[in-house]
């Protein structure tokens, strides 16, 4: 009974195998943050190392990522990343949101909550040091300050539906 049970989920897995998500990889950089603001380049290699995989239109996938479900799991959490924040759309974003998402982006640094722990448990390379986290905080403040100086304060409110 038990051989048979084990039998029937490897098959599963194998047929699972057939199946898989759509990959990240369009790679399209024409909406890209840096079209509007400058990144510095100590700023550009700590988002490629720590936040590109998941916020941006190019994840380069691990070897694991060819198993199912695993790469369902990946599929759905790369998606989710890009819908909340996506470093290769920022400037289809209207003014409000930018400021948003960038407001976003240093509270999520500031409070751990990026990159994810489940991302960098295996990704070590990702975790941002405190340095890390100033430089890009600090970056996106200032991308802040300069639409505050040169867009009316109503402007960058997020006016919510």
């Amino acid at each position: 009974m038990v051989k048979k049970i084990l039998i029937s989920l490897l098959v599963a897995l194998i047929i699972l195998q057939a199946f898989r998500p759509a990959k990240n990889l369009s790679g399209d950089t024409t909406k890209d943050i840096s079209t509007l603001y400058k990144v510095p380049t100590e700023v550009q290699t700590i988002l490629d190392r720590s936040c590109a995989d998941c916020h941006t239109n190019k994840t380069n996938y691990p070897w694991y990522a060819e198993v199912q479900p695993i790469s369902w799991w990946l599929s759905d959490h790369v998606n989710d990343g890009k819908k909340h924040f996506n470093l290769n759309n920022f400037a289809n974003l209207r003014i409000a949101v930018q400021n948003h998402k960038l407001e976003e982006l240093i509270d999520e640094i500031k409070e751990g909550e990026m990159p994810l722990e489940s991302y960098t448990l295996i990704h070590t390379n990702a975790k941002l040091s405190d340095d890390d986290k100033a430089l890009v905080t600090n970056w996106a403040q200032g991308i802040m300050d300069s639409l505050k100086a040169n867009y009316p304060a109503d402007s960058l409110i997020l006016k919510r539906k």
